[in-house]
């Protein structure tokens, strides 16, 4: 055969190939589609419906990157994503030309001073550096993009020890004093691999005066990793302080109460995206996640709709105070603002018992969640700005708001966004899901799969080898660094040297007519429970 006739040949049977495989695979799933029993556009038509499914499946990534713009996206924006992780990787916050916000929307804006602070009279600790890792971007063009790290040292913008606040400062043996007024909101080892726990208690114990929040999961040795103060969430399922047949085990709680990093204990009882008790997939509950929760491997958690300790404020309170006696540290709730009688019962009766957890943390009806239900998600509970404001007036008209701290939560994930909530009541502010974009989430949006495809929100090992955990460790670092030195810039502004000055005398509301109303005047609570 000659070489003429080989090349021939091949090239026949390379179009033939080209042109009859896929028409034979078309056809074959033609005739399945089209025979099929469970998709009513597949049986009339094939090959359009099954281009239809694939535009469905690739929707949100089309929306996310070419359709939506910058300020569109739910649950968040590619402007919140963006300004979240620029914080992480350059420590900045810096942008030219113009703000992208909606000025023509109602929202909150900061009421910054004719005569604003000057920086040397700002009151920051700053005296040591924390030496950290950055990008330094070398090229950025369409299609060649190089970057390096570089070791640097930068200030923490800490809070001097005269404007620290203390929790349990008159209740406890052992109260916290927080030198930063941001910190990680409660996410669960389960909810979250090993790897994204790893990262985040080493990138927040490095960057000092913030504390991480276990979730209701229970601790585990990667929240340990860091060095990094602890919030030790106990929830209606009572992870990590029960027996083994789910009852609430003193013991156990006494041991944990021994751990130096805890530094307080918070009971949940409802979050923001889910009003009951907590969801853990089976194939999320790994052996080792078990053995933390004192369950069985493999198979899904749910959590009692409320603890079965108690279903009173008087009950409630009581037991706050038996795990405040035993374990000497402050102990606070976590609940979502809805039923506003409820709230005044609870708030009535510590006021006249002199019972009082040392915290409370408000979850918005915005906040995030490992999995939920979406009616839970979409209709139970008030979002943040109304739930917060509304209970730190409460605790003011019952004389008791100076008794106790407030955590507030609710997609708080910038500076601009927490100083509002500081104006508003809160004294610190928690965050997850910003937490969660510098350990390399990208708003999948499958975290209750166990298919994270970026290794935060799973236990799959092939898939938690994405995430670097020294990498984004110190990612965590420079988002909460950046954090509280855009909160030292909205301070200034506003003519204060602190940011625990802010109040709802610094904040102001303006609604879509363009009227504008003093933060002071927008909440107008009922002297008694509603009718």
């Amino acid at each position: 055969m000659s070489t003429d006739t080989i090349i021939l040949t091949i090239i026949l049977t390379l179009i033939s190939l080209i042109i009859f495989v896929p028409l034979a695979l078309g056809l074959y799933l033609w005739n399945i589609d089209h025979r099929q029993q469970e998709h009513s556009i597949l049986r009339n038509f094939p090959v359009l419906g099954k281009i239809r499914y694939i535009l469905e499946k690739i929707g949100p990534e089309l929306r996310q990157y070419l359709f939506l713009n910058n300020n569109e996206d739910k649950p968040f924006s590619r402007n919140d994503y963006k300004t979240a992780v620029l914080s992480g990787k350059y420590n900045t916050r810096t942008m030219g030309f113009g703000s992208e916000r909606d000025f023509e929307a109602a929202g909150f804006y900061l009421q910054n001073a004719l005569f604003p602070t000057n920086r040397q009279e700002l009151r920051i600790d700053n005296q040591h550096k924390i030496t950290t890792h950055l990008y330094q971007l070398d090229q950025d063009n369409l299609l060649t993009r190089k970057e390096h790290l570089v070791e640097k040292q930068i200030a923490p913008f800490l809070l001097p020890a005269a404007d620290a606040p203390i929790i349990g400062e008159h209740t406890c043996r052992q109260p916290f004093q927080v030198f930063g007024l941001i910190g990680q909101s409660a996410m669960s080892f389960g909810a979250l691999g090993d790897r994204a726990i790893t990262a985040l208690s080493i990138g927040l114990g490095r960057a000092e005066g913030t504390w991480m929040n276990t979730g209701e999961g229970g601790l585990s040795d990667y929240h340990l990793k860091g060095d990094v103060d602890i919030i030790f969430q106990i929830g209606p399922g009572l992870f990590g302080v029960r027996t083994e047949d789910g009852a609430f085990s003193l013991e156990e709680f006494k041991k944990k109460s021994e751990l130096t990093q805890i530094k307080a204990f918070e009971l949940k009882l409802a979050q923001g995206a889910k009003t009951r008790g907590g969801h853990l997939e089976g194939e999320k509950v790994t052996a080792e996640i078990a053995a933390v929760r004192n369950v069985k491997a493999g198979v899904s958690i749910d959590s009692p709709n409320r603890f079965n300790e108690f279903q009173t404020p008087e009950e409630m309170l009581t037991f706050v105070e038996l795990l405040r006696e035993t374990g000497g540290k402050p102990v606070g709730i976590k609940l979502v603002v809805g039923n506003l009688n409820d709230l005044h019962d609870l708030v009535s009766y510590m006021a006249t018992s002199g019972k009082h957890p040392d915290f409370i943390t408000i979850d918005g009806g915005e906040g995030g969640t490992g999995a939920s239900f979406q009616e839970l998600a979409d209709a139970a509970g008030l979002p943040l700005k109304s739930a917060l404001p509304y209970l730190h007036q409460l605790l003011v008209a019952h004389g008791i708001r100076d008794q106790i701290k407030l955590f507030a939560s609710g997609k708080l994930i910038s500076a601009d966004k927490i100083a509002v909530a500081l104006g508003l009541g809160a004294d610190f502010v928690n965050i997850a899901r910003g937490l969660m974009f510098n350990v390399g989430c990208i708003q999948a949006q499958v975290c209750h799969t166990n298919h994270c495809p970026v290794g935060v929100a799973t236990t799959d090992p092939k898939l938690q080898q994405a995430l670097i955990v020294d990498e984004k460790s110190f990612r965590v670092t420079n988002y909460i660094i950046s954090l509280r030195e855009g909160l030292y810039n909205l301070t200034a502004a506003a003519g204060l040297k602190s940011p625990t000055e802010l109040s709802a005398d610094h904040i102001i509301y303006k609604q879509q007519n363009g009227q504008v109303i003093p933060a002071t005047s927008l909440i107008h609570y009922p002297q008694q429970p509603l009718s």
